[in-house]
């Protein structure tokens, strides 16, 4: 059985990433999420953000990204099971970086689960989005052990 030691409760990891315009039309051009919002700047320079925001869906897989790094350091099975309790918590614009941090936070042993806390935050250090990513474990499928 694993330790919480073991799994890496407590652990940090840290990716960032400038979204560019092209991250932004790929984007919608792979999920369909292409909306004015995103891809309409004269029409979002109506609004009150005065211009194109980035889907909140890409900062979801952003979240993903920095879990893969985690993951791969544990060198195990596993798979996401998802995301709890996400949040957009401020506007994240075309050309902003953002940096992902990812903090493993419990480890049900019984189950084999491992919920992190995953912070999205600006180029100002404004959170954009929160959540809970829990990923499942096979302890039985090791990678190289």
């Amino acid at each position: 059985m694993l330790t919480p030691e073991q799994v890496g409760v407590g652990t940090v990891v840290e990716i960032s990433r400038t979204v560019a315009e092209s991250d932004v039309y790929q984007f919608a051009g792979i999920t369909g999420d292409g909306g004015r919002n995103h891809q309409d700047e004269a029409y979002m320079r109506t609004t009150r953000y005065g211009r194109r925001l980035v889907q909140g869906a890409y900062l979801v897989g952003l979240m993903s990204g920095a879990s893969v790094v985690w993951a791969e350091r544990l060198r195990m099975a596993g798979v996401s099971y998802g995301y709890d309790r996400i949040r957009f918590t401020a506007p994240v614009f075309i050309g902003e970086s953002i940096r992902v941090r990812y903090e493993v936070a419990s480890w049900d042993q019984e189950k084999s689960l491992v919920r992190s806390n995953v912070t999205c935050l600006n180029e100002r250090g404004e959170i954009v989005a929160v959540a809970t990513h829990i990923l499942k474990l096979f302890p039985e499928g090791a990678i190289g052990r």
